[in-house]
């Protein structure tokens, strides 16, 4: 069984050849080294040695990103090595060590190298990743000496997974990954050529069932991880576009909504209505605004590919209880506070449906 190890680096300097000096001296082979554009004599340099120390090399020429590299090496692998089992990947700037390299890589051994594993791989790409696993090797973010930047931006990005996707990663943005065969080849086609790559890459796991293995590694930032190429302003606003499409569909709709609901109550405001005219003019709004939304959420958002009927009874159901919820919360709250608008009311209690609503969507109505 073949396992490369893959290590994509764009200006990458010596800690690139440390790495690889010992990942020969623990016999862990066949390595890729992707250059991703680097340019200048003293990368030339870098890149030479890495040669020399028998990697194989793949250049980009010009910086692609590292999504890119990843994919690059992942056809690499998949057309060069006949008994291929999967690959680790690894970062350039000694935050890896082998022996984090080789727990990760023998989780993945005990995850693929059976004979069910084996055979699947034979299978379409959807079901042969039924029941494969996505390896992370993942840091502990509560040490001391850990960068602030690198702290906030995994503990955050842990935390919107969990709400938007349902899925509990300790440290998403981890470079140590081990990825089987069948994942590798549709990652191929995923999303993402920078590092949002890696954070689509999770999202994945959660569309086609891949169980995520997480493996406890040494955390490791050396001189407060200055040879990073990850900007912490652009990059997380690359990352955090994924998940733009989820919160435009809510509150648009939830606009439409609004809108609709303030017209109503200014003309049933003075109309006797047996529910009251809050209730009247929730529902009436509500219908509109959850026809949209159902549209938007199955097109775009969750990509619903089952029936759409059954989805849209779901939904119905769904819609009938939030909307419930909302006409007797703003009811109950412009009666405490009768000074109150009722939109200004309305919006507070909406923005906390919202959050049920949209786990409750993810998990039931679109699955």
């Amino acid at each position: 069984m073949t396992i490369p190890v893959i290590i994509p680096a764009y200006e990458p300097d010596e800690k690139l050849l440390g790495l690889l000096d010992e990942l020969n001296k623990a016999q862990l082979s066949p390595i890729i080294v992707v250059n991703d554009g680097s340019e200048g004599e003293e990368y030339d340099e870098i890149f030479r040695g890495v040669a020399e120390r028998g990697a194989k090399l793949l250049t980009h020429a010009v910086n692609m990103g590292k999504g890119r590299a990843l994919k690059t090496a992942f056809n690499y692998c998949l057309n060069e090595y006949e008994d291929l089992l999967g690959v680790i990947t690894a970062d350039s700037d000694g935050q890896h060590t082998t022996g984090d390299i080789r727990k990760c890589m023998d989780e993945l051994i005990k995850a693929c190298a059976h004979e069910k594993a084996l055979d699947r791989y034979n299978d379409s790409v959807e079901e042969a990743c039924n029941g494969e696993v996505l390896i992370l090797g993942v840091r502990d973010f509560n040490e001391s000496g850990i960068p602030a930047r690198s702290v906030f931006g995994n503990k955050t990005t842990s935390r919107v997974m969990k709400l938007l996707l349902g899925l509990s990663i300790s440290d998403t943005q981890t470079g140590l990954r081990g990825i089987s065969v069948p994942f590798m080849k549709y990652l191929l086609t995923e999303k993402g050529e920078r590092f949002e790559f890696e954070t689509n890459m999770l999202i994945a796991t959660k569309e086609l069932g891949i169980k995520i293995v997480e493996v406890p590694i040494k955390t490791i930032y050396l001189e407060e991880n200055k040879s990073s190429h990850f900007n912490p302003i652009l990059d997380s606003i690359r990352i955090y576009a994924v998940f733009v499409k989820f919160l435009l569909s809510s509150l648009s709709s939830s606009v439409v909504d609004i809108v609709m609901f303030s017209i109503f109550c200014g003309m049933l405001r003075n109309v006797p209505v047996a529910i009251g005219y809050v209730m009247l003019a929730t529902i009436m709004a509500r219908i509109i605004s959850a026809i949209y939304n159902f549209l938007i959420n199955y097109k775009v958002v969750f990509k619903g590919k089952g029936s759409k009927g059954k989805a849209a009874l779901r939904y119905l159901i769904l819609a009938i209880c939030i909307m419930l919820l909302s006409g007797g919360l703003v009811t109950f709250f412009t009666g405490l506070f009768p000074m109150v608008p009722e939109f200004v009311v309305k919006i507070p209690v909406d923005c906390v449906l919202f959050l049920l609503s949209f786990v409750v969507q993810r998990e039931i109505v679109y699955k």
